[in-house]
């Protein structure tokens, strides 16, 4: 590529894009308040700058936490001349639109592709991403995406990607729910948790949350793919799109309830897959 690529936020899919990119050949530039995650960025080749430097790339993907971190980051941007900004976050698609609106007031082309999979799965080129926005600017970016991942879906309107990605994942949540019920049902039946998984993926229930998520679950090893805050964000705006919409969603429900356990046990830095241990809590009642 001959664009100039900066990142803000260098967390589990920051850090991931990085690497992703700068295998590729790219130079990165990034940025992030978080010292620690500066230095691991540095580390893997890319060079650490200030936000204004960020800001001077012709592509910005932001990795940042939420709408309204990404809100705070348009807000902050400076005026361009035609650069595309990526958010890469998963965000609340009814605001998107005014977000594009505000960025293109400060010269700056608003897209959105969210990424399916985990930050694993984006380090190793197998997410897949849901790319909305501009047109000329999503034509722009397809090269780069088709480098980044398996697969990436140009799904028109900005609003759109994120759309589609909370569906994507309120079956993944709740595909992540069933396997640690059945792997808890197992272990209280006296069989081997381990053994019940291997079994699992060879049946007719086999899923790719079975390969993702299933080993940590047996282990008891949450090193964060997929963060349990980040699950329980993504089903806020999940539950309040549905409402908006007069669609009550009872599974959803149950697991949001389940997910927020977890942050009461102070889980909600662990991988998502850490839902097991709030369903290993559950008690039947007297």
């Amino acid at each position: 590529m001959t664009d100039s690529i900066g990142i803000f936020g260098l967390g589990l899919i920051g850090a991931s894009l990085a690497g992703r990119l700068l295998a590729a050949g790219n130079a990165v530039r990034g940025y992030d308040p978080d010292a620690g995650r500066v230095s691991l960025f540095e580390e893997g080749g890319g060079v650490a700058v200030d936000p204004g430097a960020v800001w001077r790339s012709d592509i910005v993907f932001s990795a940042v936490f939420d709408t309204d971190q990404l809100e705070r980051l348009i807000d902050a941007a400076p005026h361009g001349t035609g650069g595309i900004l990526v958010s890469m976050s998963t965000c609340d698609p009814e605001r998107m639109a005014a977000l594009e609106a505000r960025a293109k007031q400060k010269g700056w082309i608003l897209c959105e592709a969210p990424v399916s999979g985990t930050s694993a799965q984006l380090a190793s080129g197998e997410a897949v991403f849901f790319i909305a926005g501009d047109a000329a600017a999503t034509k722009r970016l397809s090269p780069l995406f088709a480098a980044l991942g398996r697969a990436h879906f140009d799904l028109g309107a900005i609003g759109n990607g994120n759309r589609a990605k909370l569906v994507i994942n309120l079956i993944l949540g709740l595909n992540r729910a069933a396997l640690a019920e059945g792997l808890v049902f197992a272990e209280r039946l006296g069989l081997d948790p381990a053994a019940v998984l291997h079994l699992a993926q060879n049946s007719a229930a086999h899923s790719q949350v079975m390969a993702t998520k299933g080993p940590l679950m047996v282990a008891g090893s949450f090193e964060a793919q997929g963060r349990v805050s980040q699950s329980l964000k993504d089903f806020a705006i999940i539950q309040n799109l549905a409402q908006s919409k007069n669609q009550r969603l009872p599974f959803a429900e149950i697991y949001q309830d389940m997910l927020k356990d977890c942050l009461d046990h102070a889980e909600g830095d662990f991988d998502n897959s850490a839902i097991i241990l709030a369903i290993a809590r559950a008690r039947a009642e007297a």
